[in-house]
């Protein structure tokens, strides 16, 4: 079968490979198909997504996920990946459109199979369970159902829900039997939500649908899955649609055959999908067949092969009613209906006649008109009208929707108990869609005859009905005026349209429409209508008008017609919204606004002024108006002179307070100073708090000081402190504090005074204190606040007690600051208080005073007696405080009262303070407190000072203080040798403690008193005394000795036995008694330290190795090798070591030897070495000294057994040194590939490096060897090198500039070729090799750009490319990077090679910069002109359409943009009308320009109208006339028409004018030039706008009575019916009156009748008991 004849369509969207997608990527598990809007393919670290609206630009994301999916409807992505140490999956979703995270949650289980079962939900299938989970909110997925054993094990390739969300369905398969292993074992879990129960089955593919079957009113929900199993032997394939829930008649279930050919016989389906437009079922299999079968009956369709490539993949397409699958080799198929064929195929090919006309009927299907007007007319026939109207009205394409089928319908009798088939043809019409303009009429007209208006209002809404005029006429005499009007104005039907808005009144919507259908309205003829009628209305239609440009009224004229009607509130509104540009020609009518407000309602007028929009106007009119009508405020912001403003503030109580206070803002300081002084004046107590108000919120501008002295000159000291209380809180200005606290302290605000001097930070201290204290206020307390705080604590205490305020004096001691009652104190015995009064006062602070202080105050006053009492006081009460006792030791002292006693048993007094104060009466009592309180440097002082040396000497030892005794030896204290001869002769020798003996050597040794330490030593030591065995003093005398005199050391020596031989002798060796120190070592037998004395001090290398022989012991032959070996006797050395059996020196060994050379003898230490320790050092040297005296055997056997030798640091010491062959031993032993091949390279075994570097697989040896294997002209192995290289784009720039470098671009653009097809190719080889290309190979470039867009740099390349000057793939570049700026640019400026004109259009219209479009209009005017129009088609919606008429016409080319401005003048742009209606004079079309400005009224149309007055033709004469009378210029309208004798065209206009003097101008015009017929048709056409006297009398003069004859009747017809119809009306006026006159009687009589029977008085009330009333009244 031809494929055009095929009842289905398969053709190519796209081929992934084409767009770059590797074709190891199109999988199962990367490719995901969730709708037909977007494909997404997972690369190794790339997401690929592909809007199948524009296929060819995908859209590339560096996003790393382990899957990925599109929403179905939107740009909203879920991806899912695997989060290192956290089980399960993580999955977050994103709009890529906002570029945010919607949601993300962390999945406790791995989500085997995911998908979008609704635009916002996703179902999560994992190894156990299904989830879903909704994506708007903040819900977690919910677990719907656990999966079936069936299913365990099995790869899901599928899930779906039903679109009522009550059904799931689970698709999973598995291998196949044993037997059959290709065919995979198909699985199926069904699940009912409402029944929470699955039933497990066997398929391979299912979806859910609805579908109507024949007889049901309703949908019914089916699922269909396709199945094919193996089953004893024999393979079951078949098809199953069967129906979900219960239904009446039974459930539908239907099945069918899936034929599958012999060679398809391991072939499965992986998809079903399911078409709602055509109600079909397409199962596409693995192998590429495709299936059709129809929903409602499961009868087979069409089956063919639409792919020879496996297909893995596929889903719906609701746009096209088609499928999409993606097959492995990346093609994108969308399979489709021939609409024009299928119906046809099933017919004939197939012989279902059934089936093709349920397939026409459902889809509106061509193909089967024949058989749908057969079945009519055979239902017509047979008198079945009802089935006929229902086929009919479900025929295909509307074929028997015809006026004839409807006339035939209506025109059957209706049966008793059934619907008329009009009625059935009408309702399954609307159960179908929209019905059309005759339908819809006819289904009104039933409906309203009914009285259902309802039913077909809702049927309009719904958009079942089509709008005729018939049905509006059908609508309106129904009375719904609303739905009318939208029914006339959807068939436009204009006039219809105007009528119903001028019936209703409605201005706005009548002025829109007509704006909208480009009609004018007669505004002055229609306001003088309304004015009485429809006052709101006017006020509407003028303010419309207004809106206009120009208005087509004047304004002041319309203004006048509402005040003429004393219609202020309708004047104003009308005004406000005419004035309200503010524009300076409108002065006098903002004037006429304001003065008219002012005058009727002030408050209107101020609200007009409040808003601020007019500033026009006559201020100094409207200031006096405010004036008069009490708006002071809006006075004082008119007035601008200062005379009248001071008059105006007369009235401030009758001015808003605050708004006063903004008025103030807007003064100069000058007047606003003025201003506030008049206040004070005229009225001072009204005015203060406002004057105060103004200044605290004009500060800044008015100047702080500049407000005080305006309340200062005015005596207002309460203003002042009004004022400057605002500004206390964050002033700091001095000044202020001090006025804010005198004003306070003036107008009496003692408690603020007392706050201020409490809390001020700023106030000027003395200057507070001195206003105080002239104030004297009677509360002092201010005064101590300031005085308290500012130590001023003297004066205050002389001014209290000079003003008897004593209680003040005691309250601030006591309570204020008790630390401050010294100062108090003082003052008071200044000021010769009464001893009695002060001793009252101090006991009354007691323990709160500062006794050192106060005995200060009062010891400088020589009056510390006066203290006695109080001192005794407090020691009484057990007072500890030093201060005390101090005070008391002093007053003791001077009375001599036993001081002994007191400075040897109170422990509370300070020695050093007490003794000062007695130092100068007896040295001795200060001596004994200085030595009771330990105060060295005042007792040595002390004893110095009166030559008491042995005092100080015994009080020194007996401190025994280190610090104490350098202090008194220093060199400079001329005291010193007095002390010494005091220590020596008497302190020391007296002493018997050893720690003061210890101190006094150690501070003799301190200060270097060697000779005078000697002297001592020799005291203590050689002579009998206790401490003449003393190791310490032994040591001490012989170190001394060896210091200060060397010849006594060996005499000592021998003496002395009881002293630490060794740390002597290493004094000795310090001092350089050598010979000295080797006797002592010999002495105390220490051999190493002897021989070491020998080698070191002595230098001794002989005398050493003698003794050595000597004591033949292993530690001397180990001191005597190392100073061998630093000596440099490398071989003599290693001899001693060998003797001594020594190796822990090795490494020093090691490295002498080798920079020594002294290899052989090395192996052999290094041997012995390797006996004791197993070290990898030993190890190491051994090999690496093997290697040196090229013993390769030896060490080839050495590593071949136990070592712990560091092979590779050896290996790297041979390859430096350029031991290669050695080198290469260890590394081969090692291995180290990386360093072998390096290795390898040296010995120029190129071969064997590249073995090596294959293995080693490491950057830097690749790049090694690829360097080395290119300077050796070995560019094969240089290319295996350069592509393990070039896929880390770090190493890339480095390998391609070597390669450049060393002229070899060939070879670098066959290894970047090979690169670009490596699996882990990376953007940077496709830019680098564009880069190559631009450079070396230009014409290969384009080619690849084009193929790997999205897998290059392009900024990279773009600079690249103007380097080289490569315009056109620059322009490609540009335009792929989205800088549309500049290919445009690029392509203008090197246009013989870039420029191509579809490719520049596509590019003009993304342009961000509106300059270059107009760059490029020059551009194709210069060198393009032929496609100018072209161009400005894609770009009309961008350019400013009156500048691109600018530029052409500037350039004198306008007519070649003609088309372009007739398109662009929708937009009624000025510009673009007036030069599209010059072209069109210059071209005499007058129709055109007649259309021109019939539709589009923005230009100057009186210009135009002027311009065509002298046309040469008559229409565009006819046109000027036109537009004088669209203008209102009626007599310029009527005298073109007169002159070009268009005598009916002069008439009408004469009749749209309304003005009578124009009609009767024009009759005299016919009169006068003999137009009698013109006279008589003028009489009608002007009817309205004469008199009939005028008339009568020019007819009657002029001989015209005959033709004025018609019109005179007509009148006396029209005035005899007005006379009628007045006294008709007067008649019904008097019966009416009369009839009222007679009600009015009968009423009064019916009264009077009534009054005569009422009783003169109401009955008494009833007793208890007797018959009444059974209530009150």
């Amino acid at each position: 079968m031809a494929a055009s004849a095929a009842p289905i369509q398969v053709q190519e969207r796209l081929q992934l490979t084409a767009i770059g997608i590797q074709p190891e990527n199109i999988t199962f598990k990367n490719v995901t198909l969730e709708s037909e809007k977007y494909i997404a393919i997972r690369e190794t670290g790339t997401l690929v997504i592909v809007d199948m609206s524009q296929p060819q630009a995908p859209a590339r994301r560096q996003i790393s996920a382990d899957s990925a999916i599109m929403a179905p409807d939107r740009k909203v992505i879920a991806l899912k990946a695997v989060t290192p140490g956290t089980p399960g999956d993580n999955i977050q979703v994103f709009n890529l459109d906002t570029k945010t995270k919607l949601k993300a949650y962390q999945m406790p289980e791995t989500v085997e199979y995911w998908k979008w079962t609704s635009p916002s939900r996703l179902g999560l299938v994992t190894a156990t369970s299904v989830y879903h989970w909704e994506v708007e909110g903040a819900s977690d997925p919910v677990k719907v159902f656990d999966r079936t054993p069936n299913l365990s094990g099995a790869q899901i390739i599928s899930y779906r829900v039903s679109p009522d969300s009550k059904w799931s369905v689970l698709i999973g398969i598995t291998a196949g039997a044993p037997e059959r292993p290709a065919l995979a074992k198909g699985f199926m879990q069904l699940y009912s939500a409402e029944q929470q129960k699955s039933q497990p089955l066997e398929a391979h593919a299912a979806s859910f649908a609805k579908v109507k079957f024949s007889g049901r009113d309703a949908e019914s929900l089916v699922i269909a899955f396709a199945q094919k199993t193996l089953k004893d032997g024999q393979i079951i394939s078949k098809l199953h649609v069967i129906e979900l829930g219960t239904a009446a008649g039974g459930t539908v279930k239907k099945q069918a055959e899936l034929f599958f050919p012999a060679e398809f016989a391991d072939d499965f389906p992986v998809s079903l999908q399911v078409s709602t437009k055509y109600g079909l079922i397409y199962v596409v299999t693995k192998l590429g067949l495709l299936f059709v079968y129809d929903l409602e009956t499961a009868t087979a369709v069409y089956r063919n092969r639409i792919s020879p490539d496996p297909i893995f993949i596929a889903t719906g397409s609701d746009t096209t009613g088609g499928f999409y699958a993606i097959t492995r080799r990346g093609q994108v198929v969308l399979g489709t209906v021939n609409e024009a064929t299928i119906v046809p195929f099933v017919s004939q090919q197939l012989n279902n006649l059934d089936l093709a006309l349920a397939l026409a009927k459902r889809a509106s299907l061509p193909g089967a008109e024949a058989l749908i007007g057969q079945q009519f007319e055979k239902l017509w026939a047979a008198g079945q009208y009802k089935e006929a109207a229902e086929c009919a009205a479900e025929s295909p394409q509307g074929l028997l929707r015809t006026p004839q089928v409807l006339e035939r319908l209506r025109a059957v009798p209706p049966v008793a108990g059934q619907k008329p088939p009009i009625l059935v043809y009408l309702g399954v019409l609307l159960q179908k869609g929209q019905l059309n303009q005759a339908e819809s009429t006819e289904l009104g007209r039933l409906v309203l005859s009914q009285n259902k208006k309802e039913l077909l209002v809702n049927w309009y809404k719904e958009g079942k009905l089509t709008p005729s005029e018939e049905l509006g006429d059908l609508v309106s005499q129904a009375g719904d005026k609303e739905m009318a009007q939208n029914m006339y104005q959807s068939a436009g039907a204009t006039g219809k349209v105007i009528g119903i808005l001028a019936e209703k009144g409605d201005v706005d919507a009548l002025v829109a429409y007509t704006g909208q259908t480009g009609q004018k309205l007669d505004y002055m003829y229609m306001l003088q209508s309304m004015l009485m009628t429809n006052p709101t209305g006017a006020v509407a239609l003028a303010k419309m008008g207004i809106k206009q440009t120009p208005p087509p009224f004047d304004i002041n004229t319309v203004a006048d017609l509402f005040l003429q009607r004393n219609m202020v509130r309708e004047a104003t509104a009308f005004l406000l919204e005419a004035l309200a540009g503010d524009k300076p020609e409108h002065a006098a009518l903002q004037t006429k606004l304001l003065d008219i407000n002012l005058v009727t309602n002030p408050q209107v007028a101020d609200a007009i002024l409040a808003n601020g929009t007019l500033t026009h106007y006559d201020r100094p009119r409207i200031a006096q108006l405010c004036e008069k009508g009490g708006l002071y405020m809006r006075a004082l912001q008119h007035y601008s002179d200062l005379p009248d403003i001071k008059r105006v503030l007369a009235n401030t109580h009758a001015i808003d307070p605050a708004a006063l206070v903004e008025f103030f803002g807007t003064l100069s300081k000058e007047w606003a100073l003025e201003c506030m002084k008049e206040l004070l004046l005229t009225n001072p107590e009204a005015n203060m708090q406002l004057v105060v108000n103004v200044a605290r919120e004009y500060t800044d501008q008015l100047g702080a000081d500049n407000i005080v002295a305006l309340l200062e000159s005015a005596d207002s000291y309460p203003g002042v402190y009004m004022y400057l209380g605002s500004r206390m809180a964050t002033s700091t200005d001095p000044e202020e504090h001090y006025k804010y606290i005198e004003a306070a302290a003036r107008t009496g605000q003692v408690k603020e005074v007392e706050r201020m001097t409490r809390e001020s930070e700023h106030m000027p201290a003395e200057r507070v204190k001195a206003f105080l204290m002239e104030a004297k206020l009677p509360d002092a307390r201010p005064l101590i606040n300031v005085c308290d705080r500012y130590d001023m604590v003297g004066d205050m205490a002389t001014y209290l007690y000079a003003n008897n305020m004593l209680r003040y004096i005691e309250g601030y001691v006591q309570k204020v600051s008790p630390g401050k009652t010294p100062q108090v104190v003082g003052a008071l015995l200044d000021a010769e208080a009464t001893e009695e009064f002060l001793n009252n006062l101090i006991l009354s602070v007691r323990s709160l005073l500062p006794v050192e202080a106060l005995v200060e105050e009062v010891e400088k006053r020589h009056r510390l007696k006066l203290l006695s009492p109080f001192l005794e006081h407090l020691i009484n009460e057990g007072s500890q405080d030093p201060h005390v006792h101090n005070a008391l030791g002093k007053v003791i002292i001077d009375a001599n009262n036993n001081p002994e006693h007191f400075l040897t048993t109170n422990p509370y007094y300070d020695s050093l303070t007490v003794g000062k104060y007695a130092e100068k009466r007896d040295p001795n009592m200060a001596c004994m407190a200085y030595k009771r309180g330990n105060c060295d440097d005042a007792l040595v002082e002390c004893t110095n000072k009166n030559s008491m040396y042995k005092l100080q000497a015994r009080y020194i030892v007996e401190r025994a203080d280190m610090d104490l005794w350098l202090r008194v030896l220093e060199p400079d204290n001329p005291n010193r040798k007095s002390l010494v001869d005091q220590v020596i002769g008497t302190a020391l020798p007296e002493s018997r403690s050893p720690d003061q003996v210890s101190v006094t050597v150690k501070a003799f040794m301190a200060r270097e008193l060697q000779s005078e330490l000697i002297e001592l030593l020799e005291k203590i030591v050689l002579q009998n005394s206790a401490f003449s065995n003393n190791a310490n003093l032994q040591n001490l005398l012989i170190l001394t000795a060896i210091k200060a005199d060397a010849s006594k050391v060996k005499d000592l020596v021998n003496r002395l036995d009881n002293f630490d031989g060794p740390a002597v002798a290493e004094k000795a060796i310090e001092y350089g008694l050598h010979e000295e120190a080797f006797e002592i070592y010999k002495k105390f037998d220490k051999k190493v330290s002897a021989v070491k004395v020998l080698l070191v001090n002595m230098n001794d290398l002989g005398r050493a190795s003698d003794y050595a022989t000597k004591v033949d012991e292993a530690s001397v032959w180990s001191e005597l090798a190392h100073a061998q070996l630093a000596a440099g006797d490398v071989a003599d050395a290693i001899g001693s070591y060998l003797r001594a059996g020594d190796s822990s020196n090795y490494a020093a060994v090691t490295e002498k030897a080798k920079s020594g050379a002294v290899y052989g003898d090395l192996v052999k230490y290094l041997l012995m070495v390797r006996k004791k320790q197993k070290e990898p050092r030993v190890d190491t040297e051994l090999v690496y000294a093997y290697a040196k005296v090229d013993q390769l055997e030896p060490l080839q056997e050495f590593i071949n057994g136990t070592h712990q030798a560091n092979l590779q640091a050896c290996g790297d010491r041979c390859f430096d040194e350029g031991m290669y062959d050695a080198a290469r031993i260890l590394f081969q032993h090692l291995p180290n590939y990386a360093r072998l091949a390096s290795t390898l390279v040296k010995l120029g075994r190129h071969q064997e490096a590249v073995d090596a570097a294959r293995k080693a697989n490491s950057p830097r040896i690749w790049k090694e060897i690829m360097f080395a294997c290119v300077d050796g002209g070995e560019f094969r192995l240089a290319q295996l090198c350069g592509l393990s290289i070039i896929v880390n784009a770090d190493e890339l720039d480095e390998v391609s500039e070597y390669y450049q470098s060393k002229g070899h671009f060939s070879q670098l653009i066959d290894l970047l070729e090979n690169g670009i097809g490596l699996e882990r190719a990376h953007m940077g080889i496709f830019t680098e090799l564009g880069i190559v290309y631009g450079r070396y190979r230009p014409e290969k470039l384009m080619e690849h750009l084009k193929l790997f867009t999205a897998r290059i740099n392009i900024p990279r390349l773009i600079r690249m490319a103007d380097e080289q000057q490569l315009w056109k793939e620059l322009t490609f570049l540009y335009g792929a990077y989205d800088e549309y700026d500049n290919a445009a640019t690029c392509m203008m400026q090197h246009s013989s090679v870039a420029w191509e004109h579809v490719q520049f259009k596509d590019v003009a219209v993304k342009v961000s910069g509106t300059d270059i479009l107009y760059r490029a209009l020059d551009f194709y005017l210069a060198e393009h002109p032929d496609l100018l129009v072209d161009l400005l088609g894609v770009l009309q919606a961008r350019v400013d359409h009156a500048k691109v008429v600018d530029i052409f016409s500037r350039r004198g080319h306008l007519p070649l943009i003609k088309e372009y401005l007739v398109t662009a003048q929708k937009s009624n742009v000025q510009a673009v009308n007036d030069a599209l209606n010059n072209l069109l004079i210059e071209e005499e079309d007058y129709a055109a320009l007649k259309n021109s400005i019939n539709t589009y009224d923005n230009f100057d149309q009186l210009g135009l109208a002027a311009k065509l007055e002298k046309h040469e033709l008559l229409e565009f004469r006819r046109t000027s006339a036109l537009l004088y009378k669209k203008n209102l210029k009626w007599t310029k309208a009527v005298d073109l028409a007169k002159a070009d004798q268009l005598f009916k065209d002069a008439m009408e206009t004469t009749a749209q004018s309304g003005d009578e003097a124009l009609a009767a101008d024009l009759l005299k015009y016919f009169i006068e030039n003999k137009l009698n017929e013109c006279f008589a048709a003028s009489l009608y056409t002007c009817y309205e706008l004469l008199r009939p006297d005028a008339v009568l009398e020019l007819a009657w003069t002029h001989g015209l009575t005959d033709f004025a004859m018609p019109y005179l009747i007509q009148t006396v017809k029209e005035y005899t019916g007005k006379v009628d119809d007045l006294l008709a009306a007067r008649k019904d006026n008097e019966a009416a009156k009369d009839a009222e006159t007679k009600k009015v009687q009968a009423q009064e009589a019916q009264r009077n009748a009534y009054a005569t029977l009422m009783p003169l008085a109401l009955p008494s009330a009833p007793q208890q008991g007797a018959p009444g009333y059974s209530g009150g009244f």
